[in-house]
Parts: C-alpha cells; sequence; structure tokens
C-alpha cells in the first residue's frame, strides 16, 4: 500500500496502447496552428514581420491569409475531436474529461492534492488523469470562444455569404470591437494553459516514469504488468 501511494512500482512494465492516431494527429494539428495563428495573429493587431516599405499592405494581406488558413486547421481539428469523443474508443471518449466513475471522482482529489504538492505522487491514470480530463472541458469551451470571434471578425470584411452569415454573432460579442478583444484575451488564456500543459505533461514522466510524454508521439504509456487500467 505504501509502496502505491508513493508511485513505486513492481514488476515489469508493459506497453499500453492510449492514444491512437486520429488523437495524435488533431492534438498536433491544434498545437501547430496555434503557433501560426499566435505569430499572425499579433501581426494583425500590431505588425511586426515587415517594415514601412511600400510592400507593407501586401506582406499584411499574406499574413491574414496564413491566419485564415490557419484558423480552418484549428477549427477542423477541434471538431473532429470533439467528434472522436462520441466515436473514437474508450481512452478517446467524452468519459475521460468527465470523471462519471466513483474511481475517477476519488481520483480527482489525489491527482489536485499531487499538484499542490500534497502528495508525493498522483493517482494512476492511463490516459488522461480525472483533474486533467475536466480541465480540458473548460480548454474545449475555450477553443469554442476563438472559433466563433474568429468567423464573427472574418464576417465583417467576407466578400462571401457562407462567411457573411456570422455577422449574426456579432452582437453576441458586443459588436466587432468586443469580438476582437474576447479573441486576444483568449489567446493568451490558451498560451498560457499550453506552458502548463508542458510543464505538467514533463513533472508527470518524470515521477511516474510511464512514457507520459513520450506518449503523444508513440501512442504508448507504460503500466505495471500486475497493475489492472483506471479504465479497464
Amino acid at each position: 500500500m505504501a509502496a502505491e501511494a508513493h508511485g513505486a512500482h513492481e514488476g515489469p512494465l508493459v506497453p499500453v496502447y492510449v492514444w491512437d492516431l486520429v488523437v495524435r494527429l488533431t492534438h498536433w494539428a491544434i498545437v501547430l496552428s496555434m503557433l501560426v495563428l499566435t505569430v499572425t495573429g499579433i501581426d494583425i493587431a500590431r505588425p511586426f514581420l515587415h517594415g514601412a516599405s511600400g510592400t507593407a499592405g501586401f506582406i499584411t494581406g499574406y499574413v491574414r491569409i496564413v491566419h485564415f488558413y490557419a484558423a480552418m486547421v484549428f477549427s477542423l481539428a477541434v471538431f473532429a475531436r470533439v467528434v472522436w469523443m462520441f466515436l473514437g474508443p474508450r481512452r478517446s471518449g467524452w468519459r475521460q474529461f468527465v470523471p462519471v466513475t466513483r474511481r475517477r471522482q476519488r481520483d480527482l482529489i489525489g491527482t489536485f492534492l499531487f499538484y499542490i504538492m500534497l502528495r508525493p505522487a498522483p493517482p494512476p491514470a492511463v490516459g488522461h488523469n480525472p483533474l486533467a480530463g475536466l480541465t480540458y472541458v473548460a480548454v474545449f469551451g475555450l477553443y469554442a470562444v476563438m472559433i466563433l470571434t474568429g468567423f464573427a471578425l472574418y464576417s465583417v470584411s467576407a466578400y462571401t455569404s457562407y462567411m457573411s452569415m456570422w455577422q449574426v454573432l456579432l452582437p453576441v460579442f458586443h459588436g466587432p470591437q468586443g469580438a476582437r478583444w474576447l479573441h486576444h484575451v483568449v489567446m493568451w488564456l490558451l498560451l498560457g494553459f499550453g506552458v502548463h500543459h508542458f510543464a505538467s505533461a514533463l513533472l508527470t514522466a518524470r515521477v511516474e516514469k510511464n512514457g507520459t510524454f513520450d506518449s503523444i508521439f508513440s501512442g504508448y504509456k507504460f503500466l505495471p504488468r500486475d497493475r489492472k487500467p483506471d479504465d479497464a
């Protein structure tokens, strides 16, 4: 019991397939598109990728095009991941985000105690730990706000009826300026989450030594042979 509480493992570790290809592809599509969106979005608001030359206007146009295409990738990746929560395997499903089982509800507290340094190791989890999963619910909410405010802003200068129809969202965000302000604030919230997410993955990988950080590339984590997975 003491060994389990301190995250010690007895016996050999075996690979467990956790993140399927859809999860990994959508994860990296979201990450890379967010990086492109951040750089181009800041440049659209306050140009820094070019000087005061006569071609500045053309460069800004190219930056906006890149921003819009990256936004399409981001939106499609988020949509695909949400759909996969209901169509994919159990370790990709919505139960990894909403703690509906008693064990995950109990481990939610234990994981929180680990993050505030009142517990030496978190409760073992194969997929998302309960606290991380619950956090991702809020993150996907921020994704939705980012996408909707982006569509609303694009509709202001859109020339197609398909995109101009998103102007119905502008009153919800108190006009273009309100949508732009919210779009900007949510960007920083998501960047802050990204930094925390990276640091937490490194911390958990170091403490549990189960391949947490590598798993988003390979799809595999490692679990003691004699331990039943928390999502069994």
